[in-house]
């Protein structure tokens, strides 16, 4: 049986790559989905698709919108979501899909260095594992998955 396993957040660095990598090297049974990382495409999918609008709210609300229907129904199908808050932005949209997920009851694992630990302490809160690098979320699928731990 493979678990899906949604990786949201911050689109800027590798670490998908990276999760994606350590998990296919220790061959966990685990398919990933995840919400468009095209920025570009991600901000004008709404009126590349339905129209444009002269209104920069109302630009990005239709693009929201489309973008929700991808993001809600794969959080929803997810055995497990890793959110990751990266170190240069405000991410909402990472902070709306934990707690969209947390409300699921989605097992959660939110991923973000120690500079945010206060910020995000609600969040951290609502997750069942805090990690603050992507090898140790391939480690905690690697345990949860096999009872293997590190080392």
């Amino acid at each position: 049986m493979n678990w899906t396993v949604y990786l949201s957040g911050e689109i800027h660095t590798d670490w998908r790559d990276v999760i994606r990598a350590g998990t296919q090297e220790k061959g966990l049974p685990v398919v990933f989905s995840g919400p468009v990382t095209d920025h570009a495409a991600s901000d004008d999918c709404g009126v590349a698709i339905l129209g444009a609008e002269p209104d920069k709210f109302w630009h990005d609300r239709k693009g929201a919108g489309v973008n929700a229907i991808r993001t809600r129904t794969q959080i929803e199908r997810a055995d497990v979501v890793v959110v990751r808050f990266g170190e240069k932005y405000k991410q909402w949209n990472a902070a709306f899909d934990a707690g969209y997920a947390a409300a699921l009851g989605k097992p959660l694992i939110i991923l973000h260095g120690p500079d945010h630990a206060h910020a995000l302490k609600e969040v951290d809160a609502a997750a069942e594992a805090v990690a603050e690098t992507p090898e140790q979320v391939v480690a905690i699928l690697d345990y949860v998955l096999n009872g293997v731990l590190p080392g």
